[in-house]
């Protein structure tokens, strides 16, 4: 794919320094492009490079001010925000790379479901019956999708994801790879002989719109009910979310966090990576988690910083480790008076 400097400043409402007909086919970082790559400076720590860059192309903010003369092969694109304006040029080419129509073989599809038009259904595809799948899905190869499964327009699955019977899916949601929605939920009654009992899982997931859930992630279904993540959830890889927990809109979770059963996350949550949360409890809407942290009881304060395991407010949880660090040279101090006290008494 070939783009001109007229036609990507058109797109971004830009203005042009330099060759308005240069062509570029590749975007690459400023500090690696080469001649046909478009690149991007917004970080001042990078604006070295903007003299010595190969880039044929390179976005910059309105103000940015030109210590020298850049390379007479590179042209400039001035736009409001250049870091807006290049994650805008990112969709468009991600779009355009991803725009797959069609339907591949082998793949099966139950007569009894529904497929809206433009979609794409990859090879080895498995679709089972009275689904309801929307406009613009994108379906990869090796997808298996359940019985009486719902997705929304614009959804993209892709390769390898799983999706058990009865599930929801919204509009614009990304899956990737390897993920699982509707597994079981971890439920096992004890017995009198020691032995456990499986509790049939008998709810579903829920998924609303924009949301994006990453590689090897499992949402398990509901006991009874729905498992529910609401609008705009992004969920990094490796994450488990158990049965029956709830996700606030916009709430953002990083890799390797375990949200246990029946657990309800507030909006605009922020979870770091490896983040350890119990089942039963709440997190208040726009609390922020550090990484490694254990939340072993609800936090009922809104818009406040965690950390440390058990969960400690951030600054706390700060001074701690600051005294935990000196606690060798108190124990040696402790040592030493319990000396000087012994030798005390004895004379």
């Amino acid at each position: 794919m070939q783009f001109t400097a007229q036609q990507i400043a058109s797109l971004l409402n830009g203005s042009i320094e330099g060759n308005p007909d240069v062509e570029v086919s590749n975007l690459a970082k400023i500090e690696e492009a080469s001649l046909g790559d478009l690149s991007f400076l917004s970080n001042p720590k990078y604006e070295q490079f903007l003299y010595e860059t190969n880039a044929s192309i390179v976005i910059v903010n309105e103000d940015q001010q030109l210590l020298s003369a850049p390379k007479s092969t590179l042209t400039l694109i001035r736009v409001k925000n250049a870091y807006t304006a290049f994650s805008t040029l990112l969709n468009i080419y991600n779009e355009v790379r991803l725009d797959r129509k069609g339907r591949e073989e082998p793949s099966y599809i139950h007569d009894t479901t529904t497929i809206g038009e433009d979609g794409y259904i990859g090879a080895f595809v498995y679709i089972g019956k009275g689904g309801k799948i929307g406009k613009n899905v994108k379906i990869y190869p090796q997808v298996y999708i359940g019985d009486d499964v719902i997705i929304g327009d614009n959804t993209t699955l892709f390769p390898g994801v799983k999706i058990y019977q009865d599930c929801v899916l919204g509009n614009n949601v990304t899956v990737h790879s390897g993920t699982v929605i509707g597994s079981d939920g971890f439920g096992f009654a004890p017995q009198d002989d020691g032995t456990y009992a499986k509790v049939p899982q008998i709810g579903n997931v829920i998924i609303e719109d924009d949301i994006e859930i990453g590689a090897n992630t499992v949402i398990d279904r509901a006991t009874m009910g729905s498992t529910i993540l609401h609008k705009g959830v992004k969920l990094d890889n490796l994450i488990q979310i158990a049965h029956n927990v709830e996700l606030g809109k916009n709430t953002v979770i990083a890799a390797q966090t375990g949200v246990s059963g029946s657990s309800k996350i507030g909006e605009n949550v922020i979870l770091g990576g490896q983040v350890g949360i119990v089942g039963h409890i709440t997190v208040a809407d726009k609390s922020q988690v550090q990484a490694q942290a254990g939340i072993n009881r609800s936090i009922t304060e809104a818009n406040k910083k965690w950390a440390g395991s058990p969960v400690l407010g951030f600054q706390s949880n700060m001074r701690s480790q600051v005294i935990y660090a000196k606690l060798p040279d108190l124990e040696k101090r402790v040592r030493e008076l319990e000396r000087l006290l012994k030798e005390n008494l004895k004379s």
